[in-house]
């Protein structure tokens, strides 16, 4: 099992799996998702849990054959390949991204910024190239996005200490 390096969020989605599923492989660690992928393509391993925006034009290619996303839907640019949880159900391993503020930032500019980003993210022709690179949007409150902060740090604490991963 490649990954982009220990601790990597490509590594602790290979380990999210291995502890779902009690499957064992063996973790590969590369310095970084470039050479994972090199490595994949040659035949050296055999899976790789990695960023969707890495692969798709070996996807798209032929080069590469993905078994499933680890999202919790399927992509929207590619509608056939199923979800990991759909044969391992709770599974779910996303990167995601969100823009934070300093802790006494004024509740006006935090809501602000947050307006004119989803604003940002309604346009359909920044949609359409965020789906074509299988990303996906989370557009919901500042209080859910903090919920999803929390749960989210709480899950892979417990995969780090299963996996017993350190960062590089």
């Amino acid at each position: 099992m490649a990954s982009a390096g220990s601790g990597n969020p490509t590594h602790l989605a290979g380990e999210l799996f291995k502890l779902m599923t009690n499957v064992d492989m063996t973790h590969v660690p590369y310095r970084g998702g470039g050479p994972a992928v090199g490595d994949l393509l040659g035949g050296h391993v055999q899976v790789y849990f990695g960023s969707f925006s890495l692969v798709i034009e070996h996807i798209r290619a032929g080069r590469l054959r993905v078994l499933a996303v680890t999202t919790p839907t399927r992509f929207e640019s590619l509608p056939d390949i199923p979800t990991v949880g759909e044969f391992v159900p709770d599974y779910a391993a996303s990167q995601w991204f969100a823009i934070g503020l300093r802790k006494n930032t004024p509740v006006e500019i935090i809501s602000r910024l947050n307006n004119e980003v989803n604003a940002v993210l309604t346009d359909g022709k920044i949609q359409a190239r965020l789906a074509d690179l299988g990303t996906t949007m989370f557009r919901d409150s500042l209080a859910d996005l903090g919920m999803f902060i929390v749960e989210e740090t709480e899950k892979w604490a417990k995969v780090v200490k299963f996996s017993g991963a350190r960062p590089e």
